[in-house]
């Protein structure tokens, strides 16, 4: 596997820890001590590779990552609208915890088509 870092792949690793950084709050909340173990450690081994990814970028993918993480936080805060929406609209009352991890979910999702649908070029 000789695939070289990318600042699309950089972006979805920020999301996805987010994303596990949103469900911390529900395995807190309800007293889930061994799943809040293993996020916590997904949570770290998702940071390192990050961490590394980051270190191998290049300078021109580098440049791309603040309109990236635009477009991460957009994904975000859309999927949060919508899953509050949904939510509001179709079932009971859920928890703050609950909703915000579901929202992340189908933000990180969102973001990831958005990425597959519509490639960001240098220029972008």
């Amino acid at each position: 596997m000789n695939a070289a870092p990318t600042a699309e792949r950089l972006s979805l690793m920020a999301g996805l820890l987010v994303l596990m950084f949103a469900t911390v709050p529900r395995y807190l909340a309800g007293g889930h001590d061994n799943r809040l173990t293993l996020i916590v450690i997904a949570i770290a081994v998702v940071a390192v590779v990050a961490a590394m990814n980051w270190r191998m970028l290049q300078a021109g993918e580098r440049a791309r990552l603040p309109r990236l993480g635009k477009r991460l936080a957009a994904s975000l805060v859309v999927g949060l609208a919508l899953m509050g929406l949904w939510h509001a609209l179709f079932t009971a009352w859920i928890s703050w915890q609950l909703l915000i991890a579901h929202g992340a979910t189908l933000g990180l999702l969102l973001h990831a088509l958005w990425l597959w649908w519509r490639p960001v070029s240098p220029q972008d």
